[in-house]
């Protein structure tokens, strides 16, 4: 069965950092683009980082940009989520997820057909 395994997530004060890792038990996800995606309770679940599969393109969403790096190693067959100077309003279930294509547009959700079981950021003001 095909997984993707999200850790790291935890408890932080507000201009803390955490580091996401999402890795998956499928090799050839390694050559898919991979994504970030966050829920907070009451709310959509809305793109926060995505990156290609080589690592030459990343993409954030505009509330993140600047504290937020997403990187890969495929190698390991694992991406990561830095997160920096966080906010209470970072807080949220992170889920990584393995983009369908090779390539596209990288924020909408429904284009990605595999996802983690999500790993909880809270962010303490």
């Amino acid at each position: 069965q095909v997984q993707l395994v999200e850790s790291g997530g935890g408890l932080v004060q507000a201009g803390g950092s955490l580091r996401l890792s999402c890795t998956a038990s499928e090799r050839t996800f390694s050559t898919y683009p991979k994504g970030w995606f966050r829920q907070a309770p009451g709310k959509e679940r809305e793109f926060v980082a995505a990156i290609s599969w080589n690592a030459g393109m990343t993409y954030y969403a505009d509330s993140v940009k600047g504290r937020f790096t997403i990187s890969r190693d495929n190698v390991k067959n694992t991406v990561y989520l830095q997160m920096n100077s966080l906010k209470p309003e970072d807080t949220a279930v992170y889920y990584c997820a393995k983009y369908k294509d090779y390539s596209g547009s990288y924020g909408l959700s429904y284009e990605y057909d595999y996802w983690g079981q999500g790993t909880q950021v809270t962010v303490s003001s």
